[in-house]
């Protein structure tokens, strides 16, 4: 079953990309879902025509990731934060609150863009993260966590 994705699908395709399916999944999933709709001939045509209009703007924001994405390549971050014995962390820091960082930095990144190689952080040392700006704009974040000195 082919389908015209509307939104952003993990693991199968970004909006507006044209997908195979199997019948299943794209009957009971992703069409009560509203996360697709079926790929009919008059559905592609006013696809491709929509593309073709967006070209420019996409053309604009793709330009504004790859600024976004230099910016971030200059941050240096290093987040404190209380550890306990072996240098392991009081609870851990997961992508949001490498979202809120960066949004102390001037970066607005929604976290469900953000993935730290590894999974979450339980104990401190440098860490690297993967942010998606754009479909074509991808950065590799590196970061460190830092114990926080006692007083």
């Amino acid at each position: 079953m082919e389908v015209i994705l509307k939104q952003d699908v993990d693991n199968l395709g970004y909006k507006d990309d044209v997908v195979t399916v199997k019948n299943g999944y794209g009957r009971n999933y992703l069409l009560p879902q509203g996360q697709a709709e079926l790929a009919t001939p008059s559905a592609k045509k006013v696809l491709a025509e929509n593309i073709k209009q967006r070209m420019h703007k996409e053309a604009k924001a793709i330009e504004d990731a790859k600024k976004t994405a230099e910016a971030i390549n200059a941050l240096e971050i290093k987040m404190i934060t209380k550890v306990g014995k072996g240098n392991k962390l009081f609870g851990s820091i997961n992508n949001a609150d490498l979202a809120d960082e960066l949004a102390k930095a001037g970066h607005k990144i929604d976290r469900k863009y953000i993935v730290i190689q590894g999974g979450t952080v339980k104990a401190t040392g440098p860490y690297s993260a993967n942010i998606r700006l754009h479909r074509e704009v991808n950065v590799t974040l590196n970061f460190e966590v830092a114990a926080e000195v006692a007083k």
